[in-house]
């Protein structure tokens, strides 16, 4: 049988493919459309029934979504792709490399009088902690994480690196200042902060690893995510996202610590983001598994 691959803006057709079975998956569509429009390579193509319609997986065969006699389907060009480890790798270098930059050389920021003042516990307790986060963050990128889908946009990687950049440059700018001032409460302010920061970095670290091991190797299979022997992913138990809940503890914790309002602003930010990334998650979840647990929310417990 023989399929025409539409462009799903311009309604042009783009090609034919033929000698296509019912059973036929998306993902063979790809490739066979590759060979005819090499441009279009599989990681940039995307299919969907209906120009509107939702994007098809790539194990989706072609009996399942009407197309077993062959006919339309529609091509959305999805851009120039580049590998999540490379946008991850870039997004988390820069603002490591960043606030160390501001932390070794206050000169160059702030004067040449800025070098001979002493730094405040705060602020060394802080470049200690951002510093922390961020190195695990490009570890786990290299070690701990498996994507479900090897690229994204080469654009996001601009629109990433300015926001986490940006905020790193905002943040490090106020906390490495001269005129930086220590914690209202002194070491109790201090060390509460920091105590909340290592607990949620960690369980952060524990709910990546069980997510990982979910998911078995050169595989895109999905499955409910439920607690393990670890009680840091106990946290399973009420929320979808508990790497989110714990991300937010985490900065919160650091903008504690160094009573920070850059830091704050960092913090909330990156809450309403992973709220909205979260409730998609949490979504898709109860669309997928109907037996998926109906007391988790979102992202904060009892709450969202």
């Amino acid at each position: 049988m023989e399929l025409e691959v539409v462009d799903a803006k311009t309604k042009k057709t783009l090609g034919k493919i033929d000698n296509l079975s019912p059973i036929t998956t998306i993902g063979v569509v790809k490739k066979r459309f590759e060979n005819i429009a090499p441009t279009y390579y599989f990681d940039r193509q995307s299919y969907r029934t209906d120009p509107r319609g939702k994007t098809l997986k790539d194990e989706e065969q072609l009996k399942n979504i009407g197309l077993e006699k062959g006919g339309r389907i529609y091509f959305r060009d999805l851009g120039p792709q580049v590998g999540w480890t490379t946008v991850f790798l870039t997004e988390y270098a820069g603002p490591l490399i960043i606030y160390i930059g501001f932390y070794l050389r206050p000169a160059i920021i702030y004067g040449s009088a800025a070098a001979q003042q002493p730094r405040a516990l705060a602020a060394q307790v802080a470049c200690i902690c951002w510093t922390f986060h961020y190195a695990k963050r490009l570890l786990e990128t290299v070690f701990v994480h498996r994507f479900s889908h090897g690229t994204m946009p080469i654009r996001n990687i601009f629109k990433n690196s300015a926001y986490y950049w940006g905020f790193a440059a905002f943040v490090a700018y106020f906390n490495n200042h001269p005129l930086y001032t220590p914690p209202s409460f002194g070491l109790t302010q201090l060390y509460g902060g920091l105590m909340l920061f290592v607990l949620c970095e960690l369980g952060n670290l524990s709910i990546h690893v069980a997510l990982r091991n979910l998911r078995p190797p050169g595989t895109k299979e999905r499955r409910i995510p439920r607690s393990t022997s670890n009680p840091l992913t106990l946290l399973f138990n009420l929320v979808s996202c508990p790497n989110y809940t714990y991300e937010f503890g985490a900065w919160f914790g650091f903008s504690v610590l160094s009573q920070s309002l850059p830091a704050l602003l960092f913090t909330i930010a990156g809450l309403a983001q992973m709220t909205i990334w979260a409730l998609g998650k949490h979504k898709n979840y109860k669309n997928e598994f109907k037996d998926y647990p109906r007391g988790r929310k979102a992202i904060i417990p009892f709450v969202i």
